[in-house]
């Protein structure tokens, strides 16, 4: 006769068997997950906007204004991908190319939006979007609860590129967004600032790795958008993503040959930083 009952012992006792073995074992990880920025417009462009910012650290920020995000439990083989920086605008017709997006399990965060160029005006949608040209054009959204939208463009300046705590020129005409700071490696860094844009200033980014006016870089690893080229110029580089991971001490962790990582322990976790994946198909295991 089959069995169709078991005692509560037995089954605290065999789910308490299994958890010891692994079987059934999850882990908390906290993660940040930022993408790769925007790429600054062209003649006098608007700065690109910093890639979108996820992170479930307790008491931080995720972008746009959002609280800390959920914190995942986790065992098995999970798909991560740091999202590259977009370039900036070398034609006027083009606005600068949107970052690509950076993926950890199920959270995705958003390219920053390219800045708007010579005749592709406005300031394109992204984590954080793009700023907008001379004169009056608009800058584009970010996306919610990951960044902020980036700043028209007003007079001879571009707009500036929106960051994941505030939208491009919130500090002055033409100054990309600042970014967000977490203290998940165990030092605070302050990453997703947007690119400022183009202008006889050359005005610095936004905090947080955004490119100067003038067709400044952003900063690697930071998500932060390319600065706006000056007249006639090409608009700046964004800066890469990067994938934060922090994992208890106890779990096993590996990585497939494509992923570029380097770890510490910080307190009872070891925490991954993720700085490149040489395709979209790259994974860790948790176990």
């Amino acid at each position: 006769m089959a069995v169709t009952r078991m005692s509560k012992s037995s089954i605290r006792d065999f789910n308490k068997s299994n958890q010891i073995s692994g079987g059934f074992q999850l882990f908390a990880v906290s993660y940040l997950v930022i993408a790769g920025g925007g790429g600054g417009g062209r003649d006098r462009g608007g700065g690109g906007g910093a890639g979108g910012y996820r992170c479930s650290v307790s008491g931080e920020s995720s972008g746009g204004g959002a609280s800390a995000e959920t914190v995942l439990e986790l065992n098995g083989t999970y798909t991560v991908t740091v999202g590259a920086g977009g370039g900036g605008s070398t034609n006027d017709s083009l606005k600068g190319t949107n970052g690509s997006n950076s993926v950890f399990a199920t959270i995705t965060s958003d390219g920053g939006g390219g800045g708007g160029s010579g005749f592709n005006t406005v300031g394109a949608v992204g984590g954080s979007g793009g700023g907008g040209r001379p004169s009056g054009n608009a800058g584009g959204a970010g996306t919610t609860d990951q960044g902020f939208a980036g700043g028209a463009g007003v007079g001879a300046e571009g707009g500036g590129g929106g960051g994941a705590s505030e939208v491009g020129n919130a500090d002055g005409q033409a100054l990309g967004g600042d970014g967000v700071a977490s203290s998940i490696t165990g030092s605070s860094v302050t990453r997703a600032g947007g690119g400022s844009g183009g202008n006889a200033g050359n005005d610095p980014g936004g905090d947080g790795g955004g490119g100067s006016g003038g067709s400044g870089s952003g900063s690697v690893n930071t998500g932060g958008g390319g600065g706006g080229g000056n007249i006639s110029a090409s608009g700046g580089n964004a800066g890469s993503g990067v994938v934060i991971l922090a994992i208890p001490t106890s779990a096993t962790v590996t990585f497939s040959g494509g992923v570029t990582q380097s770890s510490a322990v910080v307190g009872g976790n070891t925490v991954y930083t993720i700085t490149a994946t040489s395709t979209t198909s790259e994974t860790v295991t948790i176990s």
